[in-house]
């Protein structure tokens, strides 16, 4: 097989795949809502005339997002513009709030259709006929669940007509934002615990009315808290319990009164005139997904040296790994082929270790430089992105329908490039090291979380001297498997076995396809999952009709042209719901007891004095599906997590969720699986191996065997 192009085929496939990703679109709409990237110039894009842009948000029933200050738990809306140079975009003008309450907790948010407008300001004389406008958000919605998302936008704006065809929006949001009351006074001091606010000189309207008090700093009142309320000489005074594990402390704290039937509030500007007593700790920043992320206790992060032995140790383990099986069946063909030719085994051995390292440096590279960016990414990354799954997918096809032979690559290229393998086939074991590593970067095997956990704490040069190890430990047994004499001695000689041996690797191939796929259907639902099966279908299609030994020139030419339309047309099907801002995002539904994890129903529970069993993992995760068909479906273990009255929680890593990644890294880890128990009077949590035993899961819970 012509691995070499097979990667060029995937090199192109990514490539059209991120193209499809990145095309311009002014809406994106989830099963939970519909945004929408709107504007309005009524006088057009001219220095000086009023224009504005916002994100029109149509929320499914029951569904919310959430304000500024989002309560208990929740985060904000984010926008963030990228406009032409001189062009600049204003702060969110938020509306009146909802309060949302959720159980014991109280988050203030909106229901329904929102827009969150900004002002736009354009210099005079703007150049050119249209403004591109593009805006990256993110937002988190909720019910009873809640769900991340994020779109990108893309709006073209003419500079010289006009654009209203959303003024009454753009209006009832106007009504709807808090207004500022001229001569209204307002200030609180601290007594006994409680905030005592007074507000005078508010709008005769207003006067005796039952108000609502809504601060736009988060983390200083309990929200949940129904205040105590009066009116006194035209003074509207509040009691407001203060938050025992209150984070701020703003000497003038800007607020929103409401009242019912009044659809836009009254901002006023609370100046606290007592001192604050010091803070509670702060938590680690939220994140989208949960509430915040509580710090927890870790055992002390490996140094260097134990680092890169630890990396070593996981790279040499990695290689029994199931997800690394399909790419380890065509390094065992390799060595078939080279027989006993002891300097191609050498050679080969010396590419595919150099194929393997640089590609672990690689993704290393990339990692620590997103993160150092602010992006909260760990180990399989990649794979959060169902882009790249689908490339993977359409990849490992077509290698097995080379294995196959339902093609093949000489029938396709020109000469000069069908003996480019027979001239380098040096070129084929390092990308067979570059494919081992981008299937094999999901996995996380013994040793390894700890290892990478620490890495990505330590200076550059360090963190990827720790990656190079990991990736010396995968390749090592190759490269002393090429050095041995004894098994040169002990290969077969080349044979008719060889093509059926070939053949076989063929289904390992065809298995990592039904996963990858099925890690996509996780990602984005059925219809993603129906659509890139479809694009495979068609993708088979074209390499059978190209590229098929059988054919003549003739045939081959005709069947080429009704695959390639083919194949357009199940692209044009499906990579609108292979898009990122197509993702479904909904939850799994609970099984066997187990539950979304939060950091709320954590420490809930602590409190409790329950035990909890915390699962991180994802659908790409190899090892994490093992053990959750194994270990944690074993009926002793899952009676024993039943008699204990243990919660089960699953924190799904399928896709970018910052929280979890936050709340790795608190273990000091850095990918999936990781098992975290916590036990009631436990200074911490005990973090469990990546291979799970039923022994080991027993001991942790305190259930005897």
């Amino acid at each position: 097989m012509k691995l070499h192009a097979l990667l060029l085929v995937f090199a192109a496939l990514q490539a059209l795949a991120a193209d499809a990703a990145a095309q311009d679109a002014a809406v994106v709409t989830t099963p939970q809502v519909r945004a929408e990237l709107v504007a309005h110039a009524p006088e057009g894009l001219q220095g000086g005339k009023p224009a504005w842009l916002g994100l029109k948000i149509e929320h499914k029933p029951h569904w919310h997002t959430y304000w500024k200050n989002p309560g208990d738990s929740g985060l904000p809306t984010t926008l963030a513009w990228t406009l032409p140079a001189g062009a600049s975009a204003g702060e969110i003008e938020w509306p009146t709030p909802k309060r949302l309450p959720i159980g014991p907790l109280m988050n203030f948010g909106y229901e329904g259709t929102l827009l969150l407008p900004v002002a736009l300001t354009v210099p005079a004389g703007l150049a050119g006929d249209t403004l591109t406008v593009k805006l990256a958000a993110e937002w988190l919605v909720c019910k009873d669940v809640c769900i991340p998302e994020s779109g990108e936008f893309t709006l073209k704006l003419p500079v010289n007509a006009a654009t209203a065809g959303h003024a009454a929006l753009f209006e009832a949001a106007r009504a709807a934002r808090p207004q500022d009351v001229s001569g209204a006074r307002a200030e609180a001091a601290l007594q006994g615990g409680e905030l005592v606010v007074r507000v005078a000189g508010l709008p005769a309207a207003w006067q005796g009315r039952e108000l609502g008090f809504l601060p736009e700093t988060p983390g200083v009142i309990v929200n949940a808290a129904k205040p105590q309320t009066a009116w006194a000489d035209g003074t509207w005074s509040a009691r407001v319990p203060v938050d025992p594990q209150r984070t701020e402390s703003p000497a003038t704290m800007p607020a929103v009164l409401t009242s019912d039937g009044q659809a836009a509030g009254l901002r006023v500007a609370v100046a606290v005139t007592t001192p604050w007593p010091a803070p509670a700790a702060p938590a680690a920043p939220p994140a989208l997904g949960n509430a915040e992320v509580t710090p927890a206790p870790a055992a002390a992060p490996p140094g260097f040296a134990l680092a890169v032995v630890f990396a070593l140790v996981g790279g040499l383990i990695l290689n029994l790994m199931p997800c690394v099986f399909p790419v380890l069946s065509l390094k065992v063909l390799g060595f078939s082929r080279a027989g006993t030719d002891r300097r191609a085994q050498w050679v080969g051995g010396l590419a595919y270790t150099a194929g393997v390292v640089l590609s672990f440096l690689a993704l290393a590279g990339l990692l620590l430089a997103l993160r150092a960016g602010g992006e909260q990414l760990g180990w399989g990354f990649q794979l959060q992105q169902p882009a790249v799954v689908a490339v993977l997918a359409a990849l490992f096809t077509l290698i097995g329908l080379n294995l196959a032979g339902v093609f093949e690559i000489g029938s396709v290229l020109p000469s000069s490039w069908a003996g480019a393998q027979a001239r380098h086939p040096v070129a084929d074991h390092f990308l067979t090291g570059v494919l081992a590593v981008a299937v094999a970067s999901p996995c996380t095997a013994p040793f390894m979380g700890a290892s990478l956990g620490a890495a990505v704490t330590m200076p550059t040069a360090q963190a990827l001297a720790v990656f190079a190890a990991l990736g010396l430990g995968m390749a090592l047994p190759y490269l002393s498997a090429s050095a041995w004499p004894a098994l040169a001695r002990a290969l077969p000689r080349p044979g008719v076995w060889m093509q059926h041996f070939k053949t076989l690797m063929a289904f390992p191939m065809f298995a990592t396809v039904v996963w990858l796929v099925w890690v996509l259907g996780v990602q984005v639902g059925i219809d993603g999952a129906v659509g890139l099966l479809g694009l495979l279908l068609a993708l088979a299609f074209v390499a059978w009709a190209v590229g098929s030994p059988t054919l003549g020139p003739k045939a081959r030419g005709g069947f080429g042209v009704v695959a390639v339309l083919l194949l357009a047309a199940a692209l044009a099907w499906a990579l609108p719901s292979l898009r990122q801002d197509a993702v479904a995002g909904a939850a799994a539904p609970a099984d066997d007891g187990w539950q979304p994890w939060s950091t709320a129903r954590v420490a809930q529970a602590q409190a409790e004095g329950r035990t909890v069993f915390v699962d991180y993992t994802a659908a790409w995760c190899v090892t994490c599906q093992f053990n959750k068909r194994t270990t944690l479906a074993a009926a002793d273990v899952k009676a024993a997590f039943q008699a204990r009255n243990v919660l089960l929680l699953r924190a799904d890593w399928t896709r970018r969720d910052p929280a979890i990644t936050a709340q790795l890294a608190q273990y000091g880890r850095n990918g999936v699986p990781v098992y975290a128990v916590y036990t009631p009077g436990a200074a911490g949590p005990r973090l469990l191996s990546e291979i799970l035993t039923a022994d080991e899961v027993l001991g942790a819970i305190g259930a005897a065997r």
